[in-house]
């Protein structure tokens, strides 16, 4: 019966993850066949984009070429890459300020650093899920690059609909699980709203004209 159900539900779609779908179609635009180092890529489900692609994990796995922490990657020699792919890595660094420094100094100068991170987002992959970023933060951790450009992922509408998603992956409704399929209905209808909501600001204020104020997460693109 469970089974049934979850063939239902992914026939319909209510199981297509808006993240995981948001993010594929942002890497696909930065493929390059460059020398590219993935920090923490695991499997590497977009090395379809980074054929050239060399895989460092915190784990051993099919798809990784090196064990290791991202936090110290002096495996690598300096310039050694022409790519840094970091994908909902940073937010479970115990120390991210000092792996970025290292993605850094592993590019070549003028060298890529392609990174997607969270912000609105429940806890996942305990207890190794350590923070969340907004656009300042991620600023702050990259004010040594030569640029930067971050992008919301989606807007404050579309943060709720992230979220409703994972109350429905990961809590139980009610006691069953079954139940749960009514919070995955809720992420679909609650975008269809994004209308109600014509101003944000950053603060209770009303003083400082924001946008997408709950974004789930953020795409970056850095310059050595």
């Amino acid at each position: 019966m469970k089974t049934f159900f979850i063939k239902i539900a992914n026939t319909i779609g209510l199981t297509d993850k808006l993240v995981r779908r948001r993010i594929d179609a942002f890497l696909q635009m930065q493929a390059t066949s460059a020398r590219t180092l993935d920090v923490g890529g695991g499997s590497g489900p977009y090395k379809k984009y980074f054929p050239k692609r060399v895989c460092i994990d915190s784990e051993a796995g099919d798809g990784v070429d090196f064990v290791g922490d991202a936090h110290d990657l002096s495996i690598f020699k300096d310039g050694e890459f022409e790519a840094v792919l970091c994908t909902e890595v940073l937010e479970h660094l115990h120390t991210p300020q000092k792996a970025i420094d290292e993605m850094r100094r592993v590019l070549k100068q003028g060298g890529m650093l392609i990174l997607t991170t969270r912000f609105i987002f429940p806890l996942h992959n305990i207890p190794g899920d350590y923070f969340r970023f907004t656009r300042y933060g991620l600023a702050h951790l990259l004010r040594d690059w030569k640029s930067v450009e971050i992008t919301e992922e989606g807007t404050t509408m579309d943060a709720f609909a992230v979220l409703c998603e994972r109350m429905g992956f990961q809590t139980e409704t009610l006691g069953t699980k079954f139940l749960s399929v009514l919070w995955l209905i809720e992420a679909k209808i609650v975008r269809f709203f994004s209308f109600l909501i014509t101003k944000e600001y950053g603060e209770v204020g009303g003083k400082n004209k924001t946008k997408n104020i709950l974004t789930s997460g953020y795409f970056v693109i850095a310059r050595k």
